[in-house]
């Protein structure tokens, strides 16, 4: 994995230079000035999918966790079912 897609948020010079140091391809998806009311970002639901994805197991629902070493460790078991789930039901 190469390529990040970040909100306009994460537009930040550490995250670009860490990004950069690291050769991935960061890319910040942004609202346009006119835009009104809601209009669905190109590659947005990306990572909005994903975040549901993460929301179905229920240790991730809340951050229970105190250390973030085992909250990323469940995040990564979470995906990796996910990963699993699909591969067996197609």
């Amino acid at each position: 994995m190469k390529h990040l897609l970040a909100d306009g948020a994460y537009d930040r010079t550490g995250m670009a230079d860490k990004a950069a140091f690291l050769d991935f391809l960061v890319e910040i998806i942004r609202r346009s000035d006119d835009q009104k009311g809601f209009q669905v970002l190109p590659r947005r639901w990306v990572v909005e999918r994903t975040f549901g994805w993460m929301i179905r197991w229920r240790r991730l629902v809340r951050d229970y966790e105190t250390r973030i070493d085992v909250s990323h460790a469940m995040i990564l078991v979470a995906m990796g079912g996910n990963l699993l789930r699909r591969n067996a039901h197609p």
